[in-house]
């Protein structure tokens, strides 16, 4: 078995094989000037001929000197001033949490490396150590030039960057078994070669990133040659640097054998299974909710709910949730709540795009308030948006029935046409649209159109006007075109309402509020319209927008007529709940309508769950 020094040697070799390649370059950038001073010295000296070929060369060997000495200084400019990236995370101080600290102490203590300078926490399911230590991410140095020096020379170890789920899912036990090969990488880092090394790759690619971002012809065709220059380094590097990094790990990895070694293989199958629940937490609850410009403010405490329901789901996790009466890993911080608000917010900002900080239109929302302030909302949004689509769609009238011997054709001015122009979206649910003559029926069940007596058979019911559930069924699946025609301006509509939402973040000054609250991003990280960082879904296509507008539509409809309540699944996010229970077979009847223009199997599901879809609908 090698032994942890192995791997930092083979670490080593490869850091100097970086710092090489940095030499090299600045061999070449102080060739040409070599040159003019070897020529200038021997004509000042005459041992080189006299004669006008040498005073030219001379000449302009100097010309290539100052020159390359003037790119060169370009160079190593943009280089050193570029803030190299920064994974985004909630800074956490030794006062709000000095458990946490005191265990990370103790464990690089037994694994005999420094410890982490600090603590941070991202929102995602992974562990690392980052280097900050470039002047731009921490406070601006005091004192005289002799303290600065000294402390420019003692190596600052890394930062401690946790995956915030980790600390609600996991166990104290658990977590220091995870953290003890992050923690043991610290020894390598403090290595001097290995630090330089580091430090030269990540102001290249702070450079590309600086380069790529340049405006103007003034900036930009210099930059442009500083980015060439630290691609071309960058590639010259890469394999060394990569290599180099998994002999670090190596190295860490061997040395945390001694530290939980049984314990680890345990939470490392915690760390898939968190993984799993908060992507789907990510993906299925919150995008919802901060689509509507909301977000959860408890996103790591709903980790531990999804993935309990996840356990009593699958089979596989079957046991995982037993774990839960053990000391959870978030008692190591003195107010969890502040900052699983605070990770919350930052995942709303990577994932989605939302402001550095809450407001009017960025408000947080807790699980208790979604079914009402989420679910609900969001589908009489949609179901709005649907309504406001097919009103601007020209006018189809119903397809006429042939007429039978037993009942004379209707006049066709007493059936009204299937259009939506003359709809009102806003219609309340508790009041008809219309005058109603008065009969046998009560005012919720008043037919529409011609009395029965002299109504043709089998032609149904004309929909009474407004938002009705009947209307939208009636239009899908008696005109072929509507569903593309639907689908394409649900579509546009959409990309709409994102364009502006977006303008309206950038006019905010997003940068400038993540500098207030202590987020740094780098210059690798966040360009002009950079954000979400890591959008969770593609673009919705058409057809997929129109499915989930009829669903929001046949929700609501159930809501107001049915007696069903909006509800939350830790798993699948907003679902539908009739008699407490929900619902999981409307996809498959509303996939129908849409994709085959077969009203049958949703117009059965609404007889089974006693849906009204004549009746209109409250929307907002």
């Amino acid at each position: 078995m090698a032994s942890p020094e192995t791997g930092v040697l083979a670490a080593r070799a490869r850091a100097l094989a970086v710092l090489r390649i940095r030499s090299t370059a600045l061999a070449v950038a102080l060739l040409p000037a070599a040159v003019a001073v070897v020529l200038f010295a021997g004509r000042v000296s005459g041992h080189l001929g006299a004669g006008a070929g040498w005073d030219l060369a001379c000449w302009i060997a100097g010309g290539l000197a100052v020159l390359s000495l003037l790119l060169a200084a370009l160079v190593a400019l943009v280089v050193a001033r570029a803030r190299p990236a920064l994974s985004p995370s909630v800074p956490i101080s030794e006062k709000s949490a000095p458990d946490l600290y005191r265990l990370v102490r103790d464990l690089a203590d037994r694994l005999e490396v420094p410890a982490p300078s600090a603590i941070a926490l991202t929102p995602d399911c992974d562990s690392w150590l980052e280097d900050r230590t470039h002047r731009a991410h921490g406070p601006p140095r005091r004192g005289t030039g002799a303290a600065r020096g000294e402390a420019r020379r003692t190596p600052e170890a890394p930062v401690l960057v946790i995956g915030s789920p980790f600390l609600w899912w996991m166990r104290v036990a658990e977590l220091r078994a995870l953290l003890a090969p992050v923690v043991a990488g610290t020894g390598p880092s403090a290595h001097p070669d290995i630090a330089a090394a580091r430090r030269f790759i990540r102001g290249l690619d702070a450079a590309v990133a600086v380069a790529a971002r340049a405006r103007g012809p003034l900036r930009a065709l210099p930059l442009r040659f500083v980015g060439r220059v630290a691609r071309l380094l960058l590639r010259a590097g890469r394999e060394h640097a990569t290599i180099m990094e998994r002999a670090v790990a190596a190295a860490a990895s061997e040395r945390a054998q001694t530290v939980d070694y049984g314990l680890r293989i345990v939470a490392q199958e915690q760390v898939g299974l968190a993984y799993a629940g908060w992507d789907r937490l990510l993906t299925r609850v919150a995008l919802p909710a901060w689509r509507m410009g909301r977000w959860p403010s408890r996103l790591d405490a709903g980790v531990v709910s999804a993935l309990t329901e996840l356990s009593r789901r699958d089979r596989l996790a079957n046991g995982f949730a037993s774990r839960l009466g053990e000391r959870p890993a978030c008692d190591l911080l003195e107010e969890p709540g502040a900052i699983d608000r605070a990770a919350s917010l930052l995942a709303a900002r990577l994932f989605h795009g939302g402001p550095a900080e809450p407001g009017p239109d960025w408000s947080p929302v807790g699980w208790g308030q979604y079914p009402e302030e989420v679910v609900d909302r969001k589908w009489r949004l949609e179901a709005a948006r649907l309504h406001r689509v097919l009103d601007n769609l020209p006018a189809t009238a119903l397809p006429a029935a042939s007429p039978t011997p037993a009942a004379p054709a209707p006049d066709p001015a007493s059936v009204p046409p299937l259009s939506y122009a003359r709809s009102s979206p806003r219609t309340p649910a508790d009041r008809s649209p219309v005058e109603h003559p008065v009969g046998d029926h009560p005012a919720g069940d008043r037919p529409v159109g011609p009395p029965a007596a002299d109504r043709p058979e089998g032609r149904p019911a004309a929909p009474a006007p407004g938002p009705t559930l009947a209307r939208v069924i009636d239009r899908l699946a008696q005109d072929e075109r509507a569903g593309d025609l639907v689908a394409a301006r649900l579509g546009a509509e959409v990309e709409r309402e994102e364009a502006e939402e977006a303008a309206r973040q950038a006019a905010r000054g997003g940068s400038a509020q993540d500098a207030t609250i202590g987020v740094a991003w780098g210059d690798g990280m966040v360009a002009e319209g950079g954000l979400p960082l890591f959008p969770l879904q593609p673009p919705r296509t058409g057809r997929e927008l129109l499915a989930d507008h009829v669903t929001a539509m046949v929700c609501c409809a159930a809501v107001d007529t049915a007696g069903a309540a909006p509800g939350l699944d830790w798993l699948d996010g907003p679902a539908l709940l009739v008699d407490g229970a929900r619902r999981v077979d409307l996809g498959r009847p509303v996939l129908s309508l849409v994709d085959d223009g077969d009203a049958e199997p949703l117009r059965g599901w609404l007889t089974t769950v006693g849906v009204r879809p004549e009746k209109p609908v409250r929307l907002v």
